[in-house]
């Protein structure tokens, strides 16, 4: 490829001004002393008697093991690049898979990931101390994981809480104050600081004395519960013993010292001490990101009194159904042997909805009293964490499963894992953990790793996705007042069962001064939330005229750390020997998430979640009348209880010949929360290869799925499985310009050579179909609009990119028009994830009935062209010359880290800086963030 002038990245983490770097790394390095840990003698430790895997288990969690970089570590990287030791070990093997995978062999899946075997044999051992006289912690010298092994189960908990601070303890810091909505005043009050501690705040607000009550719920369970607690608090000893030590030693993140939390040079400040509340503030993070579903019910009211607007009430009605794709006869599924699982069904004549009235609805106001710089919507610091992180729409997480009938030797292989994202340091981190009734390797998220939550055990493995099943309903209460003045949308108070009562006001004030690493001026704010018994004030608007409160009531609200015993249960060995063990433990968790299983013998797969029994004939996709009969069943506002479904009610199944999962539907009956769940998914890339795989008799085995998994990853859906009807139209008759023709024709290539977005080589920067590529992501977006514009109208156009997004491109650009304030097109760059949501399934289904194909689950009506085959070619052939004449800068713009029109750099992926240190970027791929691939061939 042609060399080109590349824009210099700016750097986009905390940041030091440049003269004060050799002094300051003079001081610092001058201050710093060695922690205080007693050095334990180094174990000859082997693999463990209890590993059942034998060197066949594997993972990898980029970008490396250690998260903690002091003063001194920041400097030297930002000077010279350098990087403390095991930072982003892990980053290269990652990356390298995508031009790898192809020659892949058993022997060379360990240059891509690691041993995740128990133990470290006696040469590996880097390091082992002993923070207390009961647990021993090893450090690998492979990656710097931490390998605990306690005699005392406090010990071990501690021992899991000291290590966790050694390679988290900023980030976990950091996180517990986006949990409680405070992370401008902690870390900066930059833009998107600001963005995000709202809309954390908007989710989960609670007072302290109500994060304490959650606890105390959770105590008063007994049995499990009360070990779980004592398990919690020892981690919190190990923790804060930790922090007291490095804060005393002067080797604490730099970060504090960044922020101004602790002076470099006097080592006045000080790390607060973790407490247990921390942990709910944590769970509550983890939960809202990647743990919940529905709450989208006012977007598709929209959508639904818009299509009504424009083809009358009945044909609209029809029209608003067939784009939700609420149970799609063409979507693909985990469960694909005709298991049905009826849940959240929309009814034929729905009962108490509450449709707002057109242009009503005003989302509620959440800052007050803003001062400084609280009033500035940019900022030139960037802030820590994307300020969309939550509003965003997420897709997370992958897992291919094939049963030990249909592998190489006969025992089940699994290829799954979490896709939570890129971070420096990573939001999960790596962990062994051994001690009485804890046996476990794998991963947790940072400050809740006091057990493993996507991991391994003895002779099982076991992972998950994100669900999303609707456990969040929008309620419309009325308003009113107490003194007989009128009621206006600015009411205060709420009917109830017949009272008018206030709502709760929950307040956050925060405040923040400029540091050196946000030089946001000085500002503060208070953030408010309205609740009710229905839920929180998410908007207000009228219903018939009346005012009212859109309300959101989540079922895991008020039980953010409810899933603590599941999760023991999955460490434990002595709850999970099977199949059956597993799914015990998976029910235990009230978060929506699709649990996955594998040992020697079996494949399992479970449902988790707090799924609510509604009233009979309440459709969970619109907003609901807040009256006693529109309520959940058993409803219990105090305590938010409910009656919820039947574990036999969740879909699960044990050993079907393969499983996938990609955050797609889960089977016959069980109804998508939100829109896009259709004909075309990116859960079709994995399906798709593993039906190849096991065709005509083939045999699955860890590499040929690792294969299947990473081809997928680098696959573009929509070129995949829209393309060839695109191709099609435009076919139906000679395509005679030239312009379009030769776009059409690069496309068809691209199509036959696989359609994937791969690299010419190794490290060459450019994409084997570039220019190809760059027409699909400059005509998806137009396309779209030609097909869908015309025949929506421009209202309901817009209210449907409100619900669903036209796009979600590897770079996040090209995302078409937006659909209100906070659209659901924002896109995140730099993510890996990508192809989640977008409107795959509607120009497919269009597009197959316009040339005749019979179509299940059709569209209520025809749209490209007005379903005239001749007019909605020329549609395509306009868009297609129109998006072959975009430029490279046009399409991908360029942003602070790359130029404009560096088509790989636009999609690259990027560990989003949380602290100081910062690491390069690798070429795309969407694919778990944390990845094992298992195949146990021997049970206890």
């Amino acid at each position: 490829m042609r060399s080109r002038q590349r824009q210099r990245p700016r750097p986009r983490s905390l940041r030091l001004p440049a003269a004060a770097l050799a002094s300051a790394l003079l001081v610092t390095a001058a201050l710093t002393t060695t922690p205080t840990a007693n050095a334990a003698p180094t174990p000859a430790t082997t693999a463990a008697a209890n590993d059942y895997c034998a060197g066949r288990c594997s993972d990898i969690l980029p970008p490396g093991e250690n998260g903690n970089a002091t003063l001194a570590d920041i400097l030297l990287n930002r000077a010279f690049g350098t990087r403390p030791a095991h930072t982003d070990d892990q980053l290269g093997p990652y990356a390298a898979l995508a031009s790898g995978y192809p020659g892949l062999t058993e022997a060379k899946l360990r240059d891509f990931f690691n041993d995740a075997s128990f133990g470290v044999p006696a040469d590996q051992v880097a390091s082992s101390t002993s923070p207390r006289p009961d647990v021993t912690i090893v450090r690998d010298k492979a990656t710097g994981v931490p390998h605990i092994t306690g005699t005392t189960r406090y010990g071990t908990e501690f021992g899991a809480g000291y290590a966790a601070a050694q390679d988290r303890l900023w980030v976990m810091d950091l996180f517990r104050h986006v949990g409680r909505g405070q992370l401008s005043g902690f870390a900066g009050g930059a833009a998107a600081n600001r963005q995000l501690e709202q809309t954390f705040w908007q989710a989960a607000p609670y007072t302290e004395a109500e994060l304490q009550q959650q606890i105390d719920a959770i105590a008063a369970r007994g049995g499990r519960a009360t070990q779980a607690l004592a398990d919690a608090n020892a981690y919190l000893d190990g923790i804060n013993q930790y922090a007291k030590e490095s804060y005393n030693a002067r080797t604490f993140p730099g970060e504090y010292d960044l922020t101004g939390h602790i002076d470099p040079i006097t080592n006045a400040g000080s790390i607060e001490p973790f407490k247990l509340t921390d942990l709910v503030a944590l769970a509550s993070v983890v939960g809202a990101l990647f743990g919940s579903g529905g709450g989208g019910e006012l977007a598709s009211a929209q959508v639904k009194s818009a299509a009504e607007a424009r083809y009358g009430k009945d044909a609209g009605d029809a029209l608003w159904k067939s784009l939700r794709e609420a149970d799609d006869p063409e979507a693909v599924q985990t469960l694909h042997d005709g298991q049905s699982f009826p849940y959240a069904t929309v009814p034929d004549q729905p009962q108490g909805a509450a449709l707002p009235d057109p242009g009503s609805v005003v989302p509620e106001r959440v800052v007050y009293d803003a001062t400084g710089s609280a009033d500035s919507a940019t900022t030139t610091a960037n802030g820590l964490l994307p300020g969309n992180l939550l509003t965003a729409k997420h897709g997370m997480s992958n897992a291919l499963l094939v049963s030990g009938a249909r592998t190489d030797d006969g025992h089940p292989v699994a290829v799954f894992g979490p896709q939570t994202g890129y971070f420096a340091p990573q939001l999960l981190m790596l962990e062994e953990i051994q001690g009485p009734g804890i046996s476990a390797r794998g991963a947790a998220f940072a400050g809740l790793s006091f057990y493993v939550q996507l991991g391994r055990g003895q002779d099982y493995a076991w992972s998950a996705t994100s669900a999303g099943q609707d456990i969040t309903d929008t309620y419309a209460v009325p308003l009113c007042t107490t003194d007989g003045s009128p009621v206006t949308t600015a009411a205060n108070s709420y009917l109830w069962h017949g009272q008018c009562l206030p709502f709760d006001r929950l307040e956050r004030k925060n405040a923040w001064n400029p540091t050196t690493a946000d030089s946001t001026p000085a500002g503060s704010y208070t953030l408010v939330m309205y609740r009710s018994r229905y839920g929180l004030v998410s908007a207000r608007g009228t219903v018939g005229g009346a005012p009212v409160a859109f309300t959101s009531l989540r079922s895991t609200y008020r039980h953010e750390a409810d899933s603590i015993i599941g999760f023991q249960e999955l460490n434990d060995p002595g709850a999970v020997r099977d199949a059956a063990g597993f799914q015990q433990a998976a029910q235990d968790i009230n978060y929506t998430f699709n649990w996955f299983y594998a040992d020697s013998r079996d494949i399992a797969y479970y449902n988790s979640g707090s799924n609510p029994v509604r009233a009979p004939g309440v459709d969970p996709g619109l907003p609901v009348q807040a009256q006693p009969a529109y309520e959940w069943a058993d409803f219990d506002p105090v305590a938010n209880t409910a009656r919820y479904t039947p574990a036999a009610e969740h879909p699960q199944s044990v050993n079907q010949d393969y499983y996938i999962s990609w955050n797609n539907k889960q089977a016959d009956g069980f109804t998508s929360a939100g829109f896009g769940n259709g004909s075309v998914h990116r859960g079709n890339l994995l399906d798709d290869r593993v039906k190849s795989l096991l065709r005509n008799g083939g045999k699955a085995s860890r590499v040929s799925l690792t294969q299947a998994m990473e081809s997928a990853a680098l696959a573009d859906l929509r070129t995949e499985d829209v393309l060839p009807d695109l191709i099609r139209v435009l076919r139906s008759a000679p395509v005679t310009d030239q312009t379009a023709l030769t776009a059409l024709q690069q496309l068809e290539a691209w199509l036959a050579n696989g359609a994937q977005r791969k690299e010419t080589s190794p490290g060459s920067h450019g994409y084997v179909d570039a220019t190809a590529i760059r027409v699909m992501d400059a005509w998806w977006p137009l396309v779209a609009d030609g097909v869908m514009r015309p025949g929506l109208g421009d209202p309901l156009f817009g209210a449907l990119t409100g619900a669903l997004q036209i796009n979600e491109s590897p770079s996040g650009g090209q995302t078409g028009p937006a659909g209100g304030p906070v659209s659901a097109n924002e896109a995140i760059p730099h993510k890996g994830s990508a192809f989640q949501y977008g409107w795959w399934s509607y120009l497919d289904k269009d597009l197959r009935a316009v040339l005749g194909d019979q179509v299940a689950g059709p569209l209520a009506r025809p749209f490209c062209g007005g379903g005239d085959l001749a007019a909605c070619r020329t549609v395509l052939l306009n868009t297609l010359k129109q998006a072959a004449t975009r430029t490279s800068a046009q399409v991908y713009p360029g942003d602070a880290d790359c130029a404009a029109g560096d088509q790989w750099c636009a999609d690259t992926i990027i560990q989003r800086p949380l602290g100081g240190v910062t690491d390069a970027k690798t070429t795309w791929q969407n694919r778990p963030t944390y990845q094992q691939v298992v195949q146990f061939p021997s049970h206890r």
